[in-house]
């Protein structure tokens, strides 16, 4: 199990530089000069200058490269020369550990994901700030989406064919092609601005509610109801036809057969034997919208004004905020990789063939 972890770690960083690799040359040849987004209409040449030495964009693309990977890395080498392009400045990188080697600096660290154009802003800090509510919102809807998902998907297997088996599909169909975004605006409208009155339900609206009497912010868990049921529908339909589909393939096996036959009774059955052999595909589904949701619901986020990850990702996107953009993506991109080696290890645990392979 040890080398089966390590193998999908080591198949983790190799995507993840990869990735790396790829947005910082996307973002290096896109059109713009970041020294002028900061300078704004107060630029010049000589300030446009000083700052694109502060930021390296006067050296060769080769070396912005390895500065960029030098600063993401939690080991990195630096030097102590202030001239340099890699002198160590204790003012930008958080450091765990440093080691003195001569006149060079073996540092342990968080990855320093550069500073805004736009608010001069770490980068960290900026999606550290806006993940909990992301991650918030992604549980939420994934909870949701696993608990009715499973019990519809069963209950349509036990009876297959029923009116309530062909509605759930006719719905399940309908949920998987229905777009986030129209499925955002149409609750949105029909919950929070029809029915309103009757639910209390605000169009727009974050965990935290800035109270209008000066007294601070306090939790407002009624806006999380619409984002994480819009959020949730597309797995919620996967989950259901996945589980109806395992569920009817593992009633058919002869060892559910025979467990009948000893006379267990159907909830221990189907508690036992069904619903555990029936997990797989499960795990691997939820896993993918895990890590997606989690990532940043960009639309949802967007449309009910939820202050995560995909409101940075936009408001960047609109400034042209290089540097965040860049942090968001490799922020993503490591919450991918790594949701998916720990659901690679579950799977390996429920399934001791997937180790062996």
């Amino acid at each position: 199990m040890i080398r089966y972890t390590l193998k999908r770690l080591g198949y983790g960083i190799v995507v993840l530089f990869g990735v790396l690799v790829v947005v910082f040359f996307l973002f290096n040849i896109l059109p713009g000069d970041p020294a002028k987004m900061m300078l704004g209409q107060r630029s010049d040449v000589s300030s446009t200058e000083a700052i694109r030495h502060d930021l390296g964009l006067d050296k060769p693309l080769i070396t912005q490269f390895a500065g960029y990977l030098n600063d993401v890395s939690p080991l990195s080498v630096y030097t102590k020369n202030e001239k340099s392009y890699f002198y160590y400045d204790t003012a930008k990188y958080n450091s765990l550990a440093t080691l003195n080697i001569g006149n060079s600096i073996l540092t342990v660290k968080s990855p320093y994901l550069r500073r805004s154009y736009q608010t001069k802003r770490n980068v960290t800090e900026i999606l550290m700030e806006a993940f909990p509510q992301t991650a918030i919102l992604a549980l939420v809807s994934i909870f949701f989406a696993i608990v009715v998902g499973i019990t519809i998907g069963i209950l349509c297997a036990l009876y297959k064919d029923s009116f309530f088996d062909k509605a759930s599909i006719v719905i399940s169909v309908f949920g998987m092609a229905l777009p986030s975004f129209f499925a955002a605006i149409v609750f949105a409208w029909i919950f929070a601005y029809l029915l309103g009155d009757l639910t209390g339900l605000n169009m727009f609206g974050s965990l935290y509610t800035v109270d209008d009497f000066g007294n601070g912010q306090y939790l407002d868990l009624k806006n999380l109801i619409l984002p994480a049921f819009t959020l949730g529908i597309r797995p919620l339909a996967i989950v259901v036809e996945l589980t109806r589909s395992t569920t009817l393939e593992t009633l058919s096996q002869d060892y559910v057969r025979t467990a009948y036959a000893k006379g267990l009774s159907k909830f221990k059955v189907i508690w036992r034997h069904v619903i555990k052999n029936s997990l797989n595909p499960i795990v691997t589904a939820v896993s993918g919208w895990l890590a997606s949701l989690m990532a940043g619901a960009v639309f949802i986020e967007y449309i009910f004004d939820w202050k995560g990850v995909g409101i940075v990702i936009v408001n960047a996107l609109e400034k042209y905020d290089f540097p965040v953009l860049m942090g968001a993506l490799l922020f993503i991109s490591v919450i991918l990789v790594f949701i998916n080696i720990f659901v690679d290890i579950i799977y390996g645990i429920l399934d001791p063939k997937i180790r062996l392979s």
